[in-house]
């Protein structure tokens, strides 16, 4: 069984930056694709990012474009998301998700096999 782990979530003011993390258990982290979800409470699961097995190939929900950075450390089985100039309406919980069919990168929560708890980011005015 995969287990995923995000961090890295707090309560900043809006401009501010965080850098979520997730760690991801096991052998095979480095044929996963990768990718950041968010959810609203009552809404669908929202992608964020997404990111290749490889790490060369990226791919951004449009909101979060010049601000988001997602990365990978195959070496350590980790999984990052650098938020800047960060946004009131950035605030909910984020999830990190992995994709055993690595291949494309997924943009929908149902092309993801593994989850974790999620990490709460609340932006404040």
């Amino acid at each position: 069984q995969v287990q995923l782990v995000e961090s890295g979530g707090g309560s900043v003011q809006a401009g501010d930056s965080l850098r979520l993390s997730c760690v991801v258990s096991g052998r095979a982290f480095s044929f996963y694709a990768m990718g950041w979800f968010r959810q609203v409470l009552g809404k669908e699961r929202e992608f964020v990012a997404g990111i290749s097995r490889t790490g060369d190939t990226m791919r951004y929900e449009d909101s979060v474009k010049g601000r988001f950075t997602i990365s990978r450390d195959n070496a350590k089985n980790a999984l990052y998301l650098q938020m800047n100039s960060l946004k009131p309406e950035d605030t909910t919980v984020y999830y990190c998700a992995s994709k055993v069919l690595g291949g494309v990168i997924g943009t929908s929560a149902p092309q993801y096999d593994y989850w974790g708890p999620g990490t709460q980011v609340t932006v404040s005015v």
